[in-house]
């Protein structure tokens, strides 16, 4: 997870000094590189195996409902709104920021976020709503940090839950189709290794904010038995995170933030519910995908892309949805109707961010914003 080490007058005082500095390429030159060694590595390794990021064109054919395409758009477009705009009950404990430019900042945002490799653009969006004097680069991120955390929580128990509550096909297959070399019963292992993942990390900043000192003390003593830096740097770095779940001890921010979370998520899963059935994603006898396992394949989804990889999600995004394909329909289904559907999800989701972030571009304010931090960005990066 990302954390910055800069303090907050030190992060707002990073742009005068930009001329001094290399550009954002130049210095993170060596992540720009090892993405590149990644990506051809994942389109490497999906070529060996049993699966095409672009599904031959008999699939395209069997698709029943072409006219679920724009309907899926329009679910795509709410839950945008939803991501977005939710980001703002975090901010206000630091700052009222206007609801155009939270929209604007989280668009241009998430548009980094898919093209930059290593989620490197979760850095863009707290330097770009940073203000000087009302709130600093260091509380955003502690937010965004607070959100991540919040969110694989919440995937990792949807997950969790639908493997538990959702009845899969008997017998499972023994690997994933389209990876033979990925075991099933390894994909239930890690949905339960991401729920206690996200379980501990959001205790552990839960900890350090409502009992502050006692976990300074527990950290630097248990840490402290390696090295006495070590913890220091733990404690320092949980501290600051931690101020990011302010939002918690205040009912007016953390109702709303929570409902428009889950709102956020029912949106995203009806609809890929829609674009499912619209493809003709069907079991065994017929029967047409339920929500409940599109909350499955959600949650399979938000479990791959949550790890940093190669720009676009490429290979990841396709990997976390053949997964939970491979749990609930036959192979058949799965290599067609399903290859379609999991194409036609990834091209939309990608298309809308780009475009749904170059509009933002058109925005003044969000345009200075950007072009203040783009020198701060790797100073922030290189600091974490």
């Amino acid at each position: 997870m990302p954390h910055a080490q800069t303090t907050s007058h030190g992060a707002d005082s990073m742009a005068p000094l930009a001329g001094a500095q290399p550009g954002f390429f130049r210095r993170n030159a060596p992540k720009f590189v090892a993405s590149a060694v990644m990506t051809a590595c994942m389109l490497w390794a999906l070529k060996k195996q049993d699966m095409s990021l672009v599904p031959p064109a008999s699939a395209f054919a069997k698709v029943p409902h072409w006219w679920t395409v724009p309907v899926y758009v329009l679910f795509l477009a709410v839950m945008s709104l939803f991501r977005a705009s939710r980001w703002r009950f975090l901010l206000r404990s630091s700052a009222e920021i206007p609801y155009r430019r939270i929209i604007t900042v989280s668009w241009i945002s998430f548009a980094a976020i898919l093209v930059l490799p290593f989620r490197l653009g979760e850095f863009i969006r707290p330097m770009m709503i940073r203000d000087k004097g009302k709130i600093s680069a260091t509380a955003a991120l502690g937010t965004v940090v607070a959100e991540r955390i919040i969110d694989g929580l919440v995937l990792s128990a949807i997950l969790g839950l639908s493997l538990f509550l959702i009845p899969t096909i008997s017998p499972l297959p023994e690997h994933v189709v389209g990876l033979p070399s990925v075991p099933t019963s390894l994909v239930r292992r890690s949905a339960m290794g991401m729920f206690a993942l996200f379980t501990g990390a959001f205790g552990t900043i839960a900890v350090f904010y409502f009992a502050r000192n006692f976990a300074r003390r527990a950290t630097l003593a248990v840490f402290g038995i390696v090295s006495q830096k070590l913890a220091q740097k733990l404690a320092d770095t949980a501290s600051k995170l931690a101020d990011g779940l302010h939002f918690l001890g205040r009912v007016r921010d953390a109702g709303p933030f929570l409902l428009e979370t889950g709102l956020y998520w029912l949106v995203n899963a009806c609809g890929m519910w829609v674009l499912a059935w619209g493809c003709g994603i069907v079991h065994e006898g017929g029967g047409a995908i339920t929500l409940g396992e599109c909350f499955a394949l959600m949650g399979m989804l938000g479990a791959a892309i949550l790890i940093p990889g190669p720009p676009g999600m490429l290979g990841v995004f396709q990997v976390g949805i053949f997964c939970g394909m491979t749990l609930y329909f036959p192979e058949d289904i799965v290599k067609s109707n399903g290859a379609v559907f999991t194409f036609l999800l990834y091209v939309i989701q990608f298309a809308w961010t780009i475009l749904a972030a170059l509009g933002g571009l058109f925005d003044r304010e969000a345009m200075a914003s950007l072009k203040r931090s783009e020198d701060s960005v790797p100073a922030t990066v290189e600091a974490a």
